[in-house]
């Protein structure tokens, strides 16, 4: 009997602090399933074309976000998320966006690995009805965000970054990240290794953001210092707006890249407009964009990701979709998209790439380098 009680007191002496804990965190379990079956062509490498069929998951995800109040308006915060493949049943564990940081009165400031500020402006003129993913994503040719930070990539998820977001200001807000590419644990093309660290290779980034009734702008940098090699810098300025009348948002996009390269400066513009419609229960999405020519200081046919030196080296991307809501938490949704590359052109599709014929750069002989196209069938739980 006596033992009895001295083991009820002391799981009730252990276990008070660890109520009292769990009463004062807190801690939410959430994810999403986007599963799309997909019928994709686009030139290979031996000239031919073929249509093929696919299963895909698009950013797929199960997550774990929790914060605990330190007190005075001050907390805590942490998100542990992974990536979930629903098509091949396998996964990453923390993949996607982790991390750890405090959140106040002044401001979120975080520790870990998570997307650049660029990419928060891509929810203006992206296709957000379909969640900004699939081979629907609008950020293919914009950002070159099918690309590596070390192929020239942007508007990626980087490893080994510090970031602060302020609070709202009556609509506007502001964001910075620095993420050092430091070979510390795992290594990659978007989190560096001893070789970046020893050239004190970075990325900085930043946007200024005003989401205020129907009107939301945004104004974004990126630049990527030494990160494909000793002095080669890429810098990225992204400027987007739009406008919500009720039945249709519009919204425009203009971008401006310029890389070094060993033979000189490689230079792009891009625009692009779309358009959300609401039409009855769903939401159609229609989207076209545009990428100039090649153009600087570099030799002709000189490449950084899809953009080549030259004429014949742009390329535009279009796209039409729409969205069903089946319930509050489940949505159907059908589309099509096109990468229309010039003869010398080599983008393609950011997430689920599909592989064309990209060798084209200065004499062809096996005719123009791929336009990747593909009709999309896909549908979204959310949890």
């Amino acid at each position: 009997m006596r033992m009895k009680l001295i083991a009820v007191v002391a799981v009730g002496v252990l276990g008070a602090p660890l109520a009292a804990h769990a009463q004062t965190a807190n801690v939410v379990l959430y994810g999403r399933l986007n599963v799309d079956l997909e019928f994709v062509n686009g030139r290979q490498p031996d000239g031919s074309n073929p249509t093929v069929s696919r299963l895909s998951s698009n950013s797929s995800r199960f997550g774990m976000r929790g914060s605990e109040p330190l007190g005075g308006g001050l907390s805590v915060i942490f998100q542990i998320e992974s990536s979930i493949n629903a098509d091949t049943n396998s996964g990453n564990l923390g993949g996607r966006d982790t991390f750890v940081g405090f959140q106040g009165r002044g401001g979120t400031f975080k520790m870990g690995s998570f997307f650049t500020p660029m990419d928060a402006v891509h929810t203006i003129f992206g296709n957000a009805p379909t969640f900004l993913t699939s081979i629907l994503e609008t950020d293919a040719i914009w950002a070159q965000g099918s690309f590596t930070k070390d192929a020239g990539g942007f508007d990626a998820r980087l490893g080994n970054s510090l970031r602060y977001d302020s609070p709202s200001f009556n609509g506007l807000t502001f964001s910075g990240q620095l993420a050092l590419r430091d070979g510390s644990g795992a290594t990659g093309s978007n989190t560096g290794d001893h070789a970046s660290e020893l050239r004190h290779a970075y990325t900085i980034g930043g946007n200024v953001i005003y989401n205020n009734g129907p009107i939301q702008a945004g104004l974004a940098f990126e630049q990527n210092e030494k990160v494909r090699g000793p002095g080669l810098n890429d810098n990225d300025v992204t400027l987007t707006g739009g406008y919500d009348f009720g039945i249709i948002r519009p919204a425009l996009v203009y971008e401006f890249i310029k890389y070094d390269t060993p033979t000189g400066e490689l230079k792009r513009n891009f625009w692009g407009v779309s358009a959300t419609m609401e039409m009855g229960p769903g939401t159609w999405y229609a989207f076209y964009g545009r990428a100039g020519d090649g153009r600087g200081s570099a030799a002709d046919g000189e490449r950084v990701g899809g953009l080549t030196r030259g004429p014949d080296t742009a390329s535009s991307q279009w796209e039409l979709s729409y969205t069903y809501p089946v319930s509050k938490r489940t949505q159907v949704y059908a589309g099509y998209v096109k990468l229309d590359n010039d003869r010398r052109a080599a983008y393609r599709f950011n997430n689920n790439a599909y592989t064309v014929n990209t060798s084209c750069q200065e004499t062809c002989t096996q005719g123009s380098n791929g336009k990747p196209g593909g009709l999309v069938l896909g549908m979204i739980h959310l949890f």
